[in-house]
């Protein structure tokens, strides 16, 4: 019955357990208890015969009979039994709440615990993400350095490399100053001492040049009196030459006289001039000295000046070309190559007409004779030279090559045509009149050129433009001297 009466409020607070008792405002009383967060009121029912005990027992004890005295400790006897069954209840009860509550706390932790721990994973899972992702940006940025670091280190290693060569190229450098400056320091020393030299050779050299001029003054003095003696000499010639030509008058006269008149017409033959074609009529004449003489070209009245040899190899060579000063220019046009220029006398060319007509008259020798800057001479003979026409650009025609220039002809291949500046018949696309210099027969360059460009002695080497014959001397090197002449092959 009771059982049936009870009215319980909870509302969870704590996990502890508390007890406690209360009386409502209707005179009821509660009992309340505490278990964890958990709070339970019980309202227990009152029994309506028991409502006015109070008043009745203190009506009793008021009255002091001993009847009713008893009934209401009997009375008493039932609520203590009462109490106590409901205190045994309560008991049970509170030992059933706390089983099923320790349940229940139980699940609530288990679900606190589980909640928390979902939080926990979760919010794990994400630091783990933000981890990862840090440590993969840790690692670029590690990588980063890495390779950073790894390029600083090799730049110090260059700059490391670099410092050493340069420390050494300086090392150097100074070891060369240092020996600079001790051979400025000799060099100064030899340039005082040489200076010291210098002066003294210099007033030794003003004391010579003093009596030099004291020496010419004689000698012009001498001069001068020999001046006068050879005009008083030449005054004298002159009156000798007078008397001779008196006195060859005389002997004409007496010739003219006395002579057969076939005698009379061989001495004005005589005294007619005698006309040569070249030099070898001139040396069997009976003119053996070596000079300029007046040729008359064949088959013309024509007459030209050429320089004749009467002394090399028998004598009789008409001098064709003449080189030994670098006086005279040969890079001349066609013109000039055919009728010829320079001095006779010095350096100069015949002229290829002249040649052309002399050489296509009868057979003729061709020799050249050469000298190098060391004293060196040679020479080399053709047995049978001509040139053709002008028609033919003056083609030479050489055969039987013989002497100590080289053992093959460096004179250009037979059948080449001349060639100058204004007229290339060479066979070469190069022009070599222009490339090399001169008037020459190329052919295609050719070994030799010796009219080409006149080099002194220490500029002749490697001189492809100079006067070059190359079978003797090479290529490059330009000669000294050089002398072109001819004369008739049954001389």
């Amino acid at each position: 019955m009771l059982n049936a009466g009870i009215f319980i409020l909870s509302s969870c607070l704590t996990l502890a357990v508390a007890y406690g008792t209360s009386t409502d405002s209707t005179g009821k009383r509660q009992y309340r208890i505490q278990n964890g967060q958990c709070s339970y009121t019980f309202l227990l029912p009152e029994q309506e015969n028991c409502r006015n005990s109070p008043s009745t027992y203190s009506n009793l004890v008021q009255k002091d009979d001993p009847a009713e005295y008893d009934d209401s400790m009997q009375r008493l006897e039932q609520l203590e039994n009462i109490m106590e069954n409901n205190t045994q209840w309560l008991l049970k009860l509170e030992n059933y709440i706390q089983e099923n509550m320790r349940y229940d706390v139980a699940q609530i932790q288990r679900n606190a615990v589980h909640n928390h721990t979902a939080a926990m994973i979760e919010f794990g899972t994400n630091l783990l993400s933000q981890t990862a992702e840090h440590t993969r940006k840790l690692t670029n940025v590690e990588a980063q350095v890495i390779n950073q670091t790894t390029r600083l280190e090799l730049q110090l290693l260059e700059n490391s490399l670099s410092t050493n060569k340069l420390e050494k190229q300086l090392l150097l450098q100074t070891n060369e100053i240092s020996k600079l400056s001790e051979k400025n320091s000799f060099l100064e020393k030899r340039v005082e001492e040489m200076e010291g030299q210098r002066l003294v050779e210099l007033n030794s050299l003003r004391e010579e040049k003093e009596q030099l001029k004291q020496l010419v003054q004689r000698q012009t003095d001498v001069i001068k009196e020999l001046e006068q003696q050879l005009l008083h000499a030449t005054s004298n010639n002159s009156a000798l030459q007078r008397q001779q030509q008196e006195l060859q008058e005389t002997v004409n006269n007496l010739i003219d006289t006395i002579s057969v008149p076939t005698l009379r017409k061989s001495a004005m033959m005589q005294d007619t001039p005698m006309q040569y074609k070249d030099c070898a009529a001139v040396f069997k004449s009976g003119n053996t000295e070596s000079g300029v003489y007046t040729l008359t070209l064949p088959n013309t009245t024509q007459q030209i000046k050429a320089y004749c040899d009467m002394e090399t190899d028998g004598g009789g060579w008409t001098i064709l070309q003449k080189r030994f000063n670098g006086n005279v220019d040969f890079h001349r046009t066609w013109k000039e190559y055919k009728t010829g220029f320079g001095d006779t006398a010095g350096e100069h060319w015949l002229g290829n007409e002249y040649i052309s007509l002399l050489t296509n008259e009868q057979p003729y020798i061709l020799r050249a004779d050469l000298m190098d800057w060391e004293g060196n001479s040679a020479f080399s003979q053709y047995d049978q030279f001509s040139l053709s026409s002008e028609a033919q650009n003056y083609r030479i025609h050489l055969k039987g090559y013989s002497g100590t220039a080289g053992k093959i002809s460096s004179l250009g291949q037979p059948g080449s045509d001349f060639s100058t500046k204004d007229a290339d018949n060479d066979k070469c696309v190069c022009k070599c009149s222009q490339l090399t210099s001169g008037g020459w027969w190329f052919d295609a360059c050719g070994p030799s050129n010796l009219n080409g460009v006149y080099y002194q002695l220490g500029q002749n080497t490697n001189r492809f433009n100079g006067i070059k014959w190359y079978y003797w001397k090479g290529s490059g090197y330009s000669l000294k001297a050089t002398t072109m002449m001819m004369r008739p092959a049954d001389f």
